[in-house]
């Protein structure tokens, strides 16, 4: 047994130097690697493309991280996993997943300036007698758990409501629909398009409520107090105000950006 619990001092060295070099990675030039974790199961913001990660939160990314100069990389997680990750900062820097700034979220992150507009949008079938989103309160709707889309629902359906079903993505929530499990899915604006754009056979329709759901943003979060923010708002605000953010924009989502509610927001 002896031999097999003795270790090295060289194998003791490595061990802590690996453990410590979890977060602190350097690139080839000796600069620092910034962490970054997505959920990489929300098309078209991210989602896998075989093994990499593609979108429009990923080339968005790219374009800031390039204007400041900066070296980065950035990991699927999942979203519960990225919210916990980011929120220690032990390990990831910050995180890019279509995440809305909202107040409760302040509390526990840092987050960027603004730089997506979005809004929550309904999900049934054709003939739905749904019109918007206070008819949802006796149906049974599907989330996916943690989002906005969760927290506008108990608003509307109560806390502790059964027929409000959680999910760990916006993909099994849709797959539920699919599968006649709920009566409607909730979920933000491009993930909805996105979905009936990938599913033409499928006879659903979308449904936008902006009197009970509010225009969001999305950011960058970061753990609290992190020195990050300030060297990537100048970034995105160049970017923003780019031609570049317009051909992401063009290539993901479709047509021209609207940027009146983005650039007020910041």
């Amino acid at each position: 047994m002896k031999k097999g619990l003795i270790l090295t001092l060289a194998a003791i060295i490595m061990l802590v130097a690996a453990g410590c070099g979890a977060k602190e990675k350097s690139g080839a030039d000796g600069a620092k690697v910034y962490k970054f974790a997505t959920d990489a199961q929300y098309p078209p913001m991210e989602s896998m493309d075989k093994e990499d990660i593609v979108g429009f939160d990923i080339d968005f990314l790219a374009a800031v991280m390039e204007e400041a100069g900066l070296e980065y990389e950035i990991n699927n997680l999942g979203w519960e996993a990225l919210l916990n990750s980011v929120m220690t900062g032990k390990e990831y820097d910050a995180g890019i997943s279509a995440v809305t700034i909202n107040d409760e979220r302040k509390q526990s992150y840092d987050f960027s300036i603004p730089y997506f507009e979005s809004t929550n949008m309904i999900l049934v079938p054709e003939g739905s007698d749904v019109k918007n989103a206070l008819d949802l309160k006796d149906k049974k709707v599907a989330v996916q758990i943690s989002t906005t889309a969760d927290e506008l629902m108990k608003g509307i359906m109560g806390e502790s409501n059964t027929n409000l079903k959680k999910f760990e993505s916006n993909a099994l929530a849709m797959l539920e629909l699919a599968n006649k499990g709920v009566d409607a899915v909730v979920a933000d604006i491009a993930i909805v398009q996105e979905y009936i754009k990938n599913n033409p056979n499928e006879k659903f329709v979308h449904i936008i409520d902006r009197e009970n759901f509010a225009s969001e943003y999305y950011g960058i979060a970061f753990p609290k107090g992190s020195e990050l923010k300030a060297k990537l708002d100048p970034a995105i605000k160049t970017v923003l105000e780019s031609d570049k953010y317009k051909e992401i924009y063009k290539k993901w989502i479709g047509g021209e950006p609207d940027m009146t509610g983005v650039l007020s927001a910041q």
